[in-house]
C-alpha cells in the first residue's frame, strides 16, 4: 500500500489531519502560534471542494462552525488562548446542542494576551471548566507530529460519534517544529462518518432521543426534516422546557455520554514503565524531554519510566491511578503550575508521593529541568 512522507510544521500535520478526515468546513481568525493552520487551510481546503472562511473574530468562528455542522459538514476551528477565551459560549452551545465540531487550541503564554510567542501548557483547565455549567468535554493532545496527524483524525471521529465539540490541544513547539509525517492512504486510518436518521420524510423526527446504544442520529439542516436547536434545556424534540426531569435528565445524558466512557476514551503511549520504579507522567511537548531523561537515566541504571497522556479530558483516573500503583514516586512534567499534577493527586490513594517538575516562563522545559527536581525527590540534591 503506499504511502506518502512529509517533512512537515505540525500546524500543518493538523491541516493534513483534517483533510484525511473529511474537513469540509472551517472558519477562523489568525492568531499566533495558530495561524498557519488557518493559512495552509485556506488554499487547501477549496482546492478538495471545502470551504474557507476568515471570519471578523473568533467568537463568529465557533458560532459558524456550530452552524455548518448542523448543515451535516465536517467542521473546525483553530485558535490560541486568547481567542479561546472568546469561543466559550459558543462551545457551551455546542455541548448542550450537541453539535460535532473540533476546535483546535495552540497553546501560548496567559493569561491574557501573555506571551504570543511563548511555549505554555497553561489552557488544560480552561478546556474543562472554560464554558459555565455542568459538561464534560474531550480533549486531546500529542507530543510528536505522526500522533498529531493521528489524534487530529481521532478528533473528528470522536465529534461525530458522541455529538461534541472536541478540542485538540497543542502548544507552540508542537505546533512550530518540524518531522516527519507518513500520511497513510486512504481508508488506511478508519474514518467515522455521520451517523444520519433512518427516519423517513413526513416522519415525527426526535432529534434529541436516542438510540439504545445512546447515540443520536442527526438530520442535516435544509434537508426533510424540520426542528429546533437551542442552547436552553430542550426536550427530545429540541424544544425550550424548564421542566427539572428534563432537565436532570439533558445534563445527567451530556455528562454520562463522555464521563462513563473515560477508560475507552483514554489514548496514552507508555515508554519503560514495565518495571519502573520512578514514573513520569507527561503530555504534549512536555513528553519530549521527559522521554529523553527516561532514555538516559535508564542509560545509568535508574528504573524510571515514562506515561505520555494523550487524552486529557476525560481525565483518564483509572488509567493512572493503575499506572501509579506501586511506584516510589510520580513526577508530573508540564509547562503550567500543576494543572495536571492535581489531577493525578487527585486520582491516587498516596498524593504526597506526586511531585511536579515545570516551567511557565515561556521557556521549553529542559531534560536538565526535570532532573533537578528528580534529584530532590531521590535526596540528592540539586
Amino acid at each position: 500500500m503506499k504511502t506518502t512522507a512529509k517533512f512537515i510544521q505540525g500546524n500543518e500535520a493538523v491541516v493534513e489531519g483534517a483533510l484525511y478526515a473529511g474537513l469540509n468546513f472551517f472558519a477562523g481568525y489568525p492568531i499566533t502560534p495558530s495561524t498557519e493552520i488557518a493559512e495552509i487551510l485556506s488554499e487547501k481546503l477549496p482546492a478538495t471542494g471545502g470551504k474557507f472562511i476568515q471570519m471578523e473574530d473568533e467568537i463568529s468562528s465557533m458560532c459558524a462552525i456550530i452552524g455548518a455542522s448542523l448543515t451535516g459538514l465536517k467542521v473546525m476551528t483553530a485558535t490560541s488562548g486568547p481567542g479561546f477565551s472568546l469561543k466559550q459560549e459558543a462551545i457551551g452551545y455546542a455541548v448542550m446542542a450537541e453539535v460535532p465540531s473540533v476546535v483546535v487550541n495552540v497553546q501560548r503564554g496567559g493569561p491574557s494576551t501573555g506571551l504570543p510567542t511563548g511555549v505554555a501548557q497553561g489552557d488544560v483547565m480552561q478546556v474543562r471548566w472554560g464554558t459555565h455549567g455542568d459538561h464534560s468535554i474531550i480533549a486531546l493532545t500529542a507530543s510528536n507530529l505522526q500522533d498529531v496527524f493521528a489524534m487530529t483524525v481521532e478528533a473528528f471521529n470522536l465529534a461525530e460519534t458522541y455529538r461534541t465539540p472536541v478540542v485538540l490541544l497543542l502548544d507552540e513547539v508542537v505546533a512550530h517544529m518540524r518531522e516527519k509525517v507518513v500520511i497513510p492512504e486512504p481508508r488506511e486510518i478508519e474514518v467515522m462518518a455521520r451517523l444520519r436518521t433512518s427516519v423517513p420524510e413526513g416522519t415525527n423526527f426526535h432529534p434529541y432521543l436516542a438510540r439504545e446504544d445512546g447515540r443520536l442520529p442527526m438530520s442535516d439542516f435544509g434537508d426533510v426534516h424540520r426542528y429546533n436547536v437551542t442552547g436552553l434545556v430542550h426536550d427530545m424534540w429540541g424544544f425550550p422546557s424548564t421542566d427539572p426531569k428534563i432537565a436532570y435528565d439533558l445534563l445527567h445524558h451530556l455528562v454520562d455520554k463522555l464521563e462513563n466512557k473515560a477508560d475507552s476514551l483514554a489514548r496514552y503511549r507508555e515508554y519503560r514503565t514495565e518495571d519502573a520504579e520512578i514514573l513520569l507522567i507527561s503530555y504534549g511537548s512536555s513528553a519530549r524531554p521527559a522521554i529523553h531523561l527516561v532514555e538516559d537515566r535508564r542509560d545509568r541504571g535508574v528504573k524510571i519510566g515514562l506515561l505520555e497522556l494523550q487524552t486529557l479530558w476525560p481525565f483518564p483516573r483509572d488509567l493512572v491511578r493503575r499506572m501509579c500503583k506501586g511506584r516510589s514516586h510520580v513526577l508530573v512534567v508540564e509547562m503550567n503550575m500543576g494543572q495536571i499534577c492535581q489531577e493525578v493527586r487527585k486520582s491516587v490513594p498516596r498524593p504526597e508521593k506526586v511531585y511536579l517538575a515545570n516551567r511557565f516562563d515561556g521557556v521549553f522545559i529542559s531534560p536538565a529541568d526535570i532532573l533537578r527536581v528528580l534529584f530532590m525527590i531521590q535526596g540528592k540534591g540539586v
